[in-house]
């Protein structure tokens, strides 16, 4: 059996056996909860208006130096999208964040679809041009130690990194400060995403936000501050996990409990979002979903493949209406 064969077959096992649990069932499993209600937007501003009144955010800053915030980390971690326990997590992982063997790999790996999904779908003309994102502002949310952010620098784009976590941007910093070729493009900030839009209305010609929203707390509201920061006519790609029985298995109890391709703990299935209602949030951002496509990350090749299948990993991209009224304001 070829190893594609193989990962159908345990995407299939996984939806086969759902039937069959009922009380017992492995512990990385637990109990499964029904999906949660999606609630419109309605109130989203006035939840963007309170977190952006209880705490002050911070502009980008031109060049490669990371610009820290006044407030220290306790402003981020109480913060309404940040999850504390999340944040503790990611600051034991913060070191290993360049260690393409280590336990970040298969974000590595990942980058060869999720920066031509980035390039191909802003200039698909361009696309065999050396710098085919010149000119182009992108904001990387979540950006961790910049593994995403570098190679879309790398393509010509002017790049601002943000995270929650202090460690993240010191490693990001330093690792773009290692070459000089990009490192004018680069821009890492400590903020959180509804920070930054409560200062930078309409500001960024692209959002990227991957691997990411599956960590946050009040998941509309950081969606709603994505949409936030994007001018009209701009575009946001998100990657993560569908909240599926098969992400489930695959994603914690194979990917974290079996085989450690990532670290225990990683993720929380309660967290997962399915495609459906991501769709809902952006739409309610005002923006147009222009497609979605599953992914696959086979561990033994440590390589990731698109699919039609979006019942593990996915990625959307969505662009925003030329025609906002308001230029994103909330």
């Amino acid at each position: 059996m070829t190893l594609s064969k193989t990962f159908d077959a345990l995407v299939i096992a996984g939806r086969l056996v759902r039937p069959k649990l009922s009380h017992h069932v492995p512990a990385c499993l637990g109990a499964i909860p029904g999906r949660r209600a999606v609630h419109s937007s309605h109130g989203i501003s006035r939840d963007l208006a309170r977190s952006s009144a209880s705490s002050s955010a911070t502009g980008a800053v031109p060049g490669r130096r990371a610009v820290h915030s006044s407030h220290g980390n306790d402003a981020a971690s109480s913060s309404a999208t940040v999850d504390n326990v999340e944040l503790e997590h990611f600051q034991r992982l913060s070191s290993t964040w360049w260690n393409q063997n280590g336990p970040l790999k298969a974000l590595h790996s990942m980058n060869r679809l999720r920066v031509a999904l980035v390039r191909d779908g802003l200039q698909p003309q361009k696309s065999r041009l050396p710098l085919p994102l010149a000119g182009i502002s992108i904001l990387d949310v979540g950006c961790g130690g910049g593994v995403f952010s570098e190679p879309l620098a790398r393509l010509g784009a002017d790049v601002t990194g943000i995270d929650a976590l202090e460690d993240n941007i010191t490693v990001a910093t330093q690792h773009a400060e290692m070459d000089t070729r990009i490192s004018s493009r680069l821009t890492y900030e400590r903020s959180t995403v509804e920070d930054l839009a409560s200062a930078k209305v309409a500001t960024f010609d692209v959002v990227v936000s991957s691997e990411v929203i599956e960590h946050v707390n009040e998941q509309e509201l950081f969606v709603a501050s994505c949409c936030h920061l994007v001018k009209p006519g701009g575009s946001i790609f998100i990657t993560t996990l569908n909240k599926t029985l098969v992400s489930r298995i695959l994603g914690i109890c194979v990917a974290e409990e079996i085989l450690g391709i990532v670290p225990s703990g990683t993720h929380d299935w309660s967290k997962f979002l399915p495609p459906e209602e991501l769709q809902v949030m952006l739409e309610a951002g005002g923006f147009s979903p222009r497609l979605i496509h599953g992914l696959l990350y086979n561990p033994l090749t440590n390589r990731w493949s698109w699919r039609t299948d979006t019942s593990i990993n996915y990625a959307i991209h969505a662009v925003k209406a030329d025609d906002s009224p308001d230029g994103g304001k909330l």
